[in-house]
């Protein structure tokens, strides 16, 4: 997630050029442009995301990073979740994905915001009504820093998992699990060598 800091008419937006390196939200009719998420939330996405995509691929749907989705009526807003999951159900898997269209006009089962320090509390949460009104059946929130997870099945009902703690989807994406220390584990940590052969295990 990230928090905007410009606007521009939505009109405006098949006309402007906008920077290969430039996300944006469209929010009440304009373009919000977004900054760059910081390195390690980044890395902690990409990481999510292919754990999602190895176990999803196959049967359960699509895990995509930093798409545009379109949000419908009442919402009518483009949302970018930065980790989201789209089933089979909802986007068949032999269906073509939108070759032209910037924000892709379905609702993701699954949309994941990770935190940056600098991000707005009350944007948040706005993004989480926002998800559940349109259709979102669940909601998580990584605080890499913090390394915990949020999860949201409605915008009131929360569980905060730990490092120690497994995260899984439920009936979103059934049979997934994953164990927060993984997927915590940032790339600069040295591998733990018990007997100098290798990685322990």
């Amino acid at each position: 997630m990230r928090t905007a800091v410009f606007e521009q008419p939505a009109s405006d937006a098949t006309t402007v050029s906008v920077g290969d390196d430039e996300l944006y939200e469209v929010i009440d009719g304009k373009r919000v442009r977004t900054p760059p998420m910081g390195v390690f939330a980044v890395w902690t996405a990409f990481r999510l995301a292919r754990f999602l995509a190895n176990f999803a691929d196959e049967s359960l749907g699509w895990a995509i990073t930093q798409a545009l989705f379109h949000l419908p009526a009442p919402i009518n807003r483009d949302r970018r979740p930065d980790v989201a999951l789209v089933s089979y159900e909802r986007w068949a898997k032999d269906r073509p994905l939108p070759a032209t269209d910037n924000a892709w006009d379905v609702v993701p089962n699954l949309a994941t915001e990770v935190v940056s320090p600098t991000d707005s509390v009350e944007e948040l949460e706005q993004k989480i009504a926002e998800y559940f009104r349109a259709g979102v059946q669940l909601v998580w929130v990584v605080h890499p820093t913090r390394s915990k997870v949020h999860i949201y099945q409605s915008p009131t009902q929360i569980t905060v998992l730990s490092n120690n703690d497994v995260l899984d989807a439920g009936t979103v994406v059934p049979g997934f699990h994953l164990a927060l220390a993984e997927l915590f584990t940032t790339a600069t940590e040295a591998p733990v060598v018990t007997n100098g052969s290798g990685p322990a295990h």
